[in-house]
């Protein structure tokens, strides 16, 4: 099991840009599928950005060019990078973790986008 904490949320205004940090625990940080999702008010949970391994990335089509996911394997965390931020941005983000079969979630850290 993985413990993920994130941090970094806020309030920005549009055009603005925020960076999450998730930082993990335990010693096999670097053989977990890590991601990020987000939940809008009234909205299911969505994906937006996966780091796999190998540093494999994948993004939602909605923030791809905008948002930027990486990995510090040797710190134990995932960032993502948002710019340009819209106001449909607006939401609590998730960090997630997976591995054989297992999937970690961390408390999540609001991220509101408006003028």
């Amino acid at each position: 099991q993985v413990q993920l904490v994130e941090s970094g949320g806020g309030f920005v205004q549009p055009g603005g840009s925020l960076r999450l940090s998730c930082a993990a625990s335990g010693n096999i940080f670097s053989n977990y599928l890590m991601g990020w999702y987000r939940q809008a008010p009234g909205k299911q949970r969505e994906i937006v950005a996966i780091i796999g391994r190998n540093g494999y990335t994948d993004y939602a089509a909605s923030v791809k060019g905008r948002f930027t996911i990486s990995r510090d394997n040797a710190e134990r965390t995932v960032y993502l990078q948002m710019n340009s931020l819209k106001p449909e941005d607006t939401a609590v983000y998730y960090c997630n973790g997976q591995y054989l079969g297992r999937t970690d979630w961390g408390q999540g850290t609001q991220v509101t986008v408006s003028s």
